[in-house]
C-alpha cells in the first residue's frame, strides 16, 4: 500500500494506492488492451486496504487471504521530489500461503499463455528458487514467461529459461555498453529469447534473438521516473499476448516506460499514447 502525500495550493493531498511491481505492471498492460491477472496474498491492515483499492482497477484479482502483512510506505513529494517518511517491509509468508499462491500463479499462468514474475520489496517474502520452479513450471507447459527481477531472484529465474528477461544495468553492476553486452548474452545462454537492459537515459540494450539493438525511445520531458522500468516491461509483455514479434513488443515497452515518466502514477498511462509513441521508437542495430 502506498500513501503519498502532494501539494495542493499549499495544502497537504494525500493519496492511497496499491503499488508494486505486480500491481503497476498489470495497471499498464490492462490499459494497452490486454486481460490482465493479477496474482497476490493479502494480509493484515494493508492488506485489507490493498483489496479495496484494488476493486477500483480494471484487473482481475486471484487474492489469497494470509496472516503475513502486506507492506507499506509512505511518501512526501510536497517539495516537488518524493521523500521516504517511513516504510513497512512484508511478512515472509509461511510455506501453505507460499504453496497457494504458487500455485494460483501455476495455473492462470497456463490458462492466460503469458504471464510476468516481477519480485515482492523484501527478500524474506519467499525463497529465492520459488522463481526458478514457477519459471520451469510455466514454460515446460507452454507458457510463456517475462521475468523483471534483481539479484538472486533473477539468477534463479533465468535458470528456469523465460521467454524475456528485462533488467536495469544497476541490477546488473554495470554501466559500459561492452560489459553490458557480455552480461546479455550470458543471460540470454539459458535458452532467453530476449534480454532487454534499462540504462536510465541512455538507450536501452535489447538482445534479441541474438540480435544487438540501442532502443532510441521518443524524449519527453519526465515528472517521475520511477516506474518506468514496471511499464517497459508491461509493453513487451503486452505486445506479445497480442501476437506481435519481439521487436515491435519491445518497440512498444519501450513507449510505455517513456509515457510513464511525464505521469505522477507510477504504471500508469493510455494505451492510445503508448501505441503512438511506439511508432518513433527505432531498433539501431549493433555491430560487434
Amino acid at each position: 500500500m502506498t500513501v503519498t502525500v502532494e501539494d495542493l495550493d499549499g495544502e497537504p493531498d494525500v493519496h492511497l494506492h496499491a503499488g508494486g511491481q505486480g500491481f503497476w505492471q498489470s495497471r499498464m498492460i490492462a490499459a494497452l488492451g490486454v486481460e490482465a491477472v493479477v496474482c497476490a496474498t493479502f494480509g493484515g491492515e494493508t492488506g485489507r486496504v490493498l483489496r479495496t483499492l484494488l476493486e477500483g482497477e480494471h484487473v482481475e484479482l486471484q487474492a489469497r487471504e494470509v496472516a503475513a502483512r502486506n507492506g507499506a510506505y509512505v511518501h512526501d513529494r510536497r517539495d516537488g521530489s518524493r521523500d521516504e517518511m517511513v516504510e513497512m517491509l512484508p511478512d515472509a509468508l509461511s510455506r501453505h500461503e507460499l504453496d497457494d499462491v504458487y500455485e494460483s500463479a501455476l495455473v492462470e499462468g497456463i490458462r492466460a499463455g503469458t504471464a510476468v514474475l516481477s519480485g515482492p520489496s523484501d527478500d524474506r517474502v519467499l525463497p529465492h528458487d520459488t522463481y526458478f520452479r514457477l519459471t520451469s513450471d510455466l514454460t515446460g507447459n507452454g507458457c510463456r514467461v517475462i521475468v523483471d527481477l534483481a539479484g538472486e531472484r533473477l539468477a534463479e529465474a533465468v535458470r528456469g529459461g523465460p521467454h524475456v528477461v528485462k533488467v536495469s544495468h544497476e541490477e546488473l553492476g554495470e554501466e559500459e555498453l561492452p560489459k553490458l553486452i557480455k552480461k546479455a548474452r550470458e543471460i540470454a545462454s539459458s535458452c532467453v529469447h530476449g534480454v532487454v537492459v534499462s540504462r536510465a537515459d541512455e538507450p536501452a540494450l535489447a538482445l534479441l534473438e541474438d540480435q544487438l539493438y540501442l532502443v532510441r525511445m521518443p524524449q519527453l520531458q519526465p515528472v517521475d521516473t520511477r516506474g518506468a522500468g514496471d511499464s517497459m516491461t508491461a509493453g513487451i509483455s503486452a505486445g506479445l499476448a497480442l501476437g506481435m514479434s519481439l521487436t515491435d513488443a519491445v518497440k512498444l515497452g519501450a513507449a510505455a516506460g517513456a509515457v510513464n515518466v511525464t505521469r505522477h502514477g507510477l504504471g500508469s498511462g493510455g494505451g492510445e499514447a503508448v501505441r503512438e509513441l511506439s511508432k518513433r521508437v527505432e531498433l539501431e542495430p549493433i555491430e560487434e
